[in-house]
């Protein structure tokens, strides 16, 4: 495709569905649930720093897809013609100089770019075979959670900030509310999982009625990971989220994600690329709202096919 030459695609208005473009050629698409996708085979792991520990997870499986995918802001299109893969068992890493359409792309996976006025799509984003658009929102956004650049507690203890989700998710499902005064001991059991899932529960356990805002910055982020878990989502999608964080709790959340990749398909947006490389198990490079390259994390730091690749991990640009 022309990378000029964008699909037409109708604006998105803020009271109905975005309008989904069919393709150019014209093909017809079904997408319905595909069968589950069989193990893909790993790569090595790098003989370099902290990857060589990374252990392969047993299974991957495809949860998400984009393809052809296009999204832009007004008459600007600032993400052009994406095709690209989300599994489970993988961190999925995209990279890029500021400006690359890493966040627009992230945002776009579970609708939150159309919270945008002009905001417009054009191609198909899949959660397990079916068309997002063709998910109620709320849904969607409790199946793929989010966690953003700065750790956004709520102004309430730890546990009310992780039963707060729990309780939110229950109500959009239509689920009965524990009554008040049997609704922590209710809610504990999974308050407490989800702690533990983040790597939190150890340092927190003895007063779960702390401030959360009197977490250090870190605590605070895994927090927020752990209120995206509470609801067990199935992709889970991480924009920068160690970028406000001291070296400690930056390794501490990279050993988190790890972790974590064994049961939720994760995908982060970071512009630390030795961070890319101690998490990832697949990397996209992104320049200019372009795919440019995507692959083992170890065939694109150690051997990119792409100058425009070669010149961005050599730190040419960006």
């Amino acid at each position: 495709m022309d990378p000029l030459m964008a699909p037409p695609a109708r604006p998105i208005a803020l009271d109905r569905h975005p309008t989904i473009v069919t393709p150019a050629d014209g093909t017809p698409r079904t997408l319905g649930r595909p069968a589950p996708a069989p193990p893909v085979p790993q790569p090595p792991a790098s003989q370099n720093g902290d990857a060589a520990k990374r252990v392969p997870a047993a299974h991957v499986l495809e949860r998400m897809r984009m393809e052809s995918l296009w999204l832009g802001y007004g008459e600007r299109w600032v993400v052009r013609d994406i095709n690209l893969p989300v599994r489970q068992g993988e961190v999925l890493a995209l990279i890029g100089a500021s400006g690359s359409g890493k966040t627009t792309l992230l945002r776009s996976l579970n609708r939150l770019t159309e919270i945008t006025p002009g905001a417009s799509r054009a191609g198909y984003v899949t959660l397990d075979g079916v068309e997002v658009t063709g998910i109620e929102v709320t849904e969607l956004q409790r199946r793929i959670s989010m966690v953003f650049q700065q750790p956004n507690p709520f102004p309430m203890s730890i546990f009310e900030n992780v039963a707060y989700a729990l309780r939110n998710d229950r109500g959009r499902r239509g689920l009965p509310l524990p009554l008040r005064s049997r609704r922590r001991a209710e809610l504990m059991e999974e308050v407490l999982i989800a702690l533990r899932r983040a790597g939190l529960y150890d340092e927190v356990a003895d007063d779960l009625d702390r401030p959360a805002l009197r977490l250090s910055g870190g605590q605070q982020q895994r927090l927020c990971i752990a209120r995206a878990l509470a609801v067990r989502p199935e992709v889970l999608l991480l924009d920068e989220p160690c970028s406000a964080l001291d070296p400690i709790s930056t390794a501490t959340i990279e050993e988190l994600i790890v972790g974590l990749r064994a049961t939720v398909a994760v995908v982060i947006v970071t512009h630390n690329l030795q961070q890319a490389r101690r998490v990832a198990d697949h990397v996209a490079f992104m320049h200019l709202g372009e795919l440019v390259e995507y692959g083992h994390s170890d065939q694109i730091f150690e051997a990119p096919k792409h100058q425009r690749t070669r010149d961005y991990v050599a730190g040419v640009f960006g």
